[in-house]
C-alpha cells in the first residue's frame, strides 16, 4: 500500500507549528504524574504520554501533545532550563524531547541509536543542568548534552570494566560528579577530561541509594528504605527518615524538596523544614499516592501517582487540583460516540483475553462533552473491574450500559450506575439475570462479558466468555435468554470473544479466539455456521479479532494475520458454509494482499463507505470502499498518533471525526465522511463566511448519498461541480482546483442523486 507522501508533508505542518484550522484534537490524561520541574514563575509537569505547564503568575495552563508535535515514547524524566529557555524530556527508550521557547520540537536520538547499549537500559531516569550541559541519568550511566549547541558529548559508564550500571540521579558538589545507584554512589572530579573512563570513578559511599542532590552547601543522599542523610567524608548521617522510599529529591527555588508516597518535605537553605504534607485533602486526591514535588512562588506543587496535580500553600495548606482536563487515563480500551458525547473505558484484556495481567483494572467510565471530561469513579459502579466495552441506548442516549470482564453487565442511567447484572444470586438494584459465571462450583466467579450490541428491535445482545450458552439477550421488557453454541464452537468453556456486530437479518457475526468468527441466527432455527481457516472459511487464522458490515452488506473480518472478506451477509439464510476472500492490491506491479499479516485490531466503516483499518503494531489505515486504494495511512511516526498499537477507533457519523484510543493516548481526526441523510432539509455550510484568515475546506454536509452539487458564482458562472459519497463534501474555494475564486456570494444548488429533492444555499466569501 502507497503512502500518500503529499499527506506526509501536511501532517508535518500541522503537527508541528500548529497550523490554524488544523484537523486533529487530543485526548490526554494528565493524571499519571512521573516527574515535575520549574522556573521561577512556571511548573512544568509530565505525564507517561503528555505535558502541561502552570504559570503561577497568570494561571495559564497550557498542554504539549503528540499534536504540537511531542512524540514521545513513555516519559519518565523532564528538565526545564531557565537559562536556555528549554524544557528536555526523557523518555523509556532513551529519546529525548527539546521543547524550545517559541514551541518548536527536535528529538534527539543518539541515546536510541547507541548501538554498543542494550536495548533494554536506555531508559532516562533524571536530568540534571549544571554550567550549559545536562547529565542525563540512564539505565547505562551517565550521558552528556550541551545545551547550547544541542549535540551530545561523552558517556560515562561507571560499572565494573566499564559495563553497564543504572544511574538514578546525579549532582555536582565541589568540582566533583556524583552518580546514585542501587550499587552506591560513585563520584570523579569534574574537572577530569577522560571520565569516559571507568577506571576514573571512585566508590563514594556503599549501599542502594535512589537519589543524590547538592543543596545549600551540603551533599544528600536518598536511599531504598526511605532514609535521607548527609554525605560527608564518605559518611551517611541521617538527617530525616521517611515513611517509605524517596521517590524525588530535588532542589527548587531555594528548596530542598523530598518526595516519598506519603509525604512531602519542603527544606529552606539553613536546611529548617518549612512545610510537610502527608495528604491532599480533596475528595479527587483521597489515598493519592505522590510521585514528585517542587516549590514556586511560595506554594508546592504536588505530583501523583494516578491523581493529577495539587498545589498548596506552605502556610495554609489549601489544596488547589491544576490537573488539565482529561480522561481517567490514557490508555483507553473502547470508545463509543453518542449523539451529544464520547464514551471511554478502560479495562483491557491480553491478546489471549486474560483480564488479570497483570492484575484486574479497576478504574470508572469517562463521557466526555462540549464541558469537557466526567469520570463516574469505580466504586460507584459497584466495583466492577476490566470494563471492557460500551454500548448507548438507541432510543434514549443517557440509558448506557458497559460490560465488565469480570463483574458482569452495568446499568448507567442518567450517568448514575443503577443496576449490576451478575452470577445469581449476587444482584444490585435490578432482576435476577441469567448471566452466569465461568465455573458455579467454584468460589472463583468471573462473569467475563464483552461485546455489546443492540439490534433493530431495541434488544441487548452480548458474549459471556467460556460458556456452553455464551450469548446473552437482555430483552426490552427485562427478560433474560442465553443462547447454546454447542456442537459449533469447539470447547467453548475456553473460547472468548471479541466484539459483535448484527445484519440487517438479524444474525449475529462474533469473532472468536479459537474459531475464527461464529454467525448465528436465533429466529433461523438457532441456526450457527463457523467461518475458520482452510476449506471452512478461508480465514487466514483461527484467531478472530474484529468484524464490520459495510454499507453494501459484506463482511469485513479482521484477525491476528490479517484481512478477509465475505461478499454477502444475506448468504447465511440459505447456505450452510461460507467462504471469504482476501482482497488482491497491486503494488509496484505486483499483486499483493491487503494487510497481508497484520493484527487487526478494529474495523470501522465511514460514512462513504471507506474503512479504517487499526492494527496493533502499524497504525491505522482508511481504505476506499472496495479496498483497492489506501487513502490514508496514520502512523506514530507521520502524524499526530502517540503509538501505532491502536485500541478502537469511532466515527461522530455527524461530523465525520475519527477518533482514535491507542495505548498511549487518544487523537481525533476531523475527516469529510458523514453518513448521508435521508433527504436534503438539514443541509448546511461552514465555515459561512468564508473569513480572509481561513485557509481549510468549506463543508456541503447533511447530503444524501450520490447528491450533486455544484457551484456558482451570483453571475450564474459554474466554478465548482462534485458528487457526494456519504453526508459531506468539501469545497476548497477554487474554481475546479485551479485558482482560488474572489470575493463574493456563491450559489450552492444541490440535488439528490434521482433529481426528486433539491435545496439552494449560499456561502459568503471574503479575501
Amino acid at each position: 500500500m502507497k503512502n500518500l507522501f503529499s499527506l506526509y508533508f501536511l501532517l508535518l505542518s500541522v503537527c508541528f507549528y500548529g497550523q490554524q484550522n488544523q484537523p486533529w484534537r487530543s485526548f490526554f490524561s494528565y493524571n499519571d504524574v512521573v516527574d515535575v520541574s520549574q522556573s521561577d514563575t512556571k511548573v512544568f509537569s509530565a505525564a507517561s504520554s503528555a505535558m502541561f505547564e502552570k504559570n503561577t503568575v497568570t494561571g495559564e495552563l497550557k498542554t504539549i501533545t503528540s499534536v504540537d508535535g511531542l512524540k514521545v515514547e513513555t516519559i519518565t524524566a523532564i528538565m526545564h532550563s531557565t537559562a536556555y529557555k528549554r524544557t528536555l524530556v526523557g523518555n523509556s527508550n532513551g529519546l529525548l524531547n527539546v521543547i524550545n521557547s517559541d514551541g518548536s520540537i527536535i528529538n534527539k536520538i543518539d541515546i536510541i541509536q547507541e548501538n554498543t547499549v542494550t536495548p533494554s537500559k536506555k531508559k532516562i531516569n533524571h536530568i540534571y543542568e549544571y554550567d550549559g550541559k545536562a547529565y542525563i541519568a540512564t539505565d547505562f550511566g551517565i550521558a552528556v548534552f550541551n545545551l547550547a549547541t544541542l549535540e551530545f558529548g561523552d558517556t560515562y559508564y561507571l560499572g565494573p570494566n566499564g559495563s553497564e550500571v543504572a544511574v538514578l540521579q546525579s549532582t555536582i558538589f565541589s568540582g566533583y560528579i556524583f552518580a546514585a545507584s542501587l550499587q552506591g554512589i560513585r563520584f570523579a572530579q569534574l574537572s577530569n577530561p577522560n571520565l569516559n573512563d571507568f577506571s576514573q570513578w571512585s566508590e563514594y559511599i556503599g549501599g542502594s541509594y535512589s537519589g543524590v542532590l547538592s543543596f545549600g552547601g551540603n551533599l544528600f543522599g536518598a536511599n531504598t528504605t526511605g532514609m535521607l542523610v548527609k554525605l560527608d567524608n564518605g559518611e551517611a548521617i541521617p538527617f530525616a527518615t521517611f515513611p517509605s522510599p524517596i521517590t524525588d529529591l530535588r532542589e527548587a527555588n531555594g528548596y530542598m524538596v523530598v518526595t516519598c508516597a506519603n509525604r512531602v518535605n519542603a527544606y529552606n537553605e539553613q536546611l529548617i523544614q518549612e512545610a510537610q504534607i502527608n495528604v491532599i485533602t480533596l475528595p479527587e486526591a483521597e489515598n493519592a499516592v505522590f510521585s514528585c514535588a517542587t516549590v514556586v512562588g511560595g506554594k508546592v506543587y504536588i505530583g501523583t501517582v494516578a491523581n493529577g496535580m495539587f498545589s498548596a500553600g506552605f502556610s495554609n495548606f489549601v489544596f488547589n487540583n491544576i490537573t488539565p482536563n482529561g480522561p481517567q487515563r490514557s490508555n483507553i480500551f473502547t470508545i463509543k460516540k453518542a449523539p451529544s458525547a464520547l464514551w471511554a473505558v478502560y479495562g483491557d484484556f491480553t491478546s489471549t483475553y486474560n483480564p488479570h495481567s497483570p492484575d484486574l483494572d479497576y478504574l470508572g467510565v469517562s463521557k466526555f462533552t462540549d464541558t469537557g471530561w466526567y469520570t463516574i469513579p469505580n466504586d460507584e459502579l459497584f466495583n466492577a473491574a476490566c470494563i471492557v466495552d460500551i454500548i448507548i441506548s438507541p432510543t434514549n442516549e443517557n440509558l448506557v450500559y458497559v460490560a465488565s470482564y469480570h463483574n458482569g453487565l452495568i446499568k448507567i442511567e442518567n450517568d448514575v450506575a443503577t443496576a449490576l447484572y451478575s452470577y445469581q444470586p449476587v444482584i444490585q438494584n435490578g432482576p435476577e439475570s441469567l448471566v452466569s459465571t465461568t465455573n458455579p462450583n467454584s468460589n472463583y466467579k468471573s462473569v467475563r462479558i464483552n461485546s455489546l450490541a443492540f439490534d433493530k428491535s431495541n434488544n441487548l445482545w452480548m458474549t459471556n466468555a467460556m460458556l456452553v450458552k455464551p450469548i446473552k439477550e437482555l430483552k426490552t421488557g427485562g427478560t433474560w435468554a442465553s443462547y447454546s453454541v454447542e456442537g459449533s464452537v469447539s470447547d467453548p468453556l475456553k473460547t472468548s470473544y471479541g466484539k459483535i456486530a448484527i445484519d440487517k437479518n438479524g444474525t449475529k457475526w462474533i469473532p472468536t479466539n479459537k474459531n475464527g468468527v461464529l454467525a448465528y441466527n436465533e429466529s433461523i432455527n438457532n441456526k450457527r455456521i463457523i467461518i475458520t481457516e482452510g476449506d471452512n472459511g478461508n480465514l487466514p487464522s483461527f484467531e478472530a479479532k474484529c468484524v464490520a458490515i459495510d454499507n453494501n452488506n459484506r463482511l469485513w473480518i479482521g484477525t491476528t494475520k490479517g484481512l478477509r472478506v465475505l461478499a454477502g451477509v444475506d448468504r447465511f439464510m440459505n447456505q450452510d458454509q461460507l467462504t471469504t476472500n482476501p482482497i488482491i492490491i497491486m503494488e509496484d506491479g505486483l499483486a499483493q494482499e491487503l494487510m497481508y499479516e497484520q493484527p487487526i485490531t478494529d474495523i470501522t466503516v465511514d460514512g462513504a463507505n471507506n474503512k479504517w483499518l487499526a492494527t496493533g503494531g502499524a497504525g491505522v489505515f482508511l481504505v476506499s470502499p472496495d479496498g483497492q486504494e489506501t487513502l490514508f495511512h496514520f502512523t506514530k511516526e507521520n502524524s499526530p498518533l502517540p503509538s501505532n498499537v491502536i485500541n478502537d477507533v469511532e466515527i461522530d457519523h455527524v461530523t465525520g471525526e475519527v477518533f482514535f484510543a491507542t495505548d498511549r493516548g487518544m487523537v481525533s481526526y476531523r475527516g469529510t465522511s458523514t453518513e448521508a441523510s435521508d433527504d436534503l432539509s438539514k443541509v448546511y455550510v461552514f465555515p459561512n463566511p468564508v473569513r480572509p484568515d481561513f485557509d481549510g475546506d468549506v463543508n456541503i454536509s447533511a447530503l444524501t448519498d450520490n447528491a450533486v452539487v455544484k457551484i456558482t458564482d451570483i453571475e450564474g458562472n459554474l466554478v465548482y461541480e462534485t458528487t457526494s459519497e456519504g453526508g459531506t463534501v468539501l469545497w476548497d474555494t477554487r474554481a475546479f482546483g485551479k485558482y482560488k475564486v474572489a470575493s463574493g456570494v456563491y450559489m450552492i444548488f444541490i440535488s439528490s442523486e434521482d433529481g426528486t429533492q433539491t435545496k439552494v444555499k449560499k456561502v459568503m466569501i471574503i479575501r
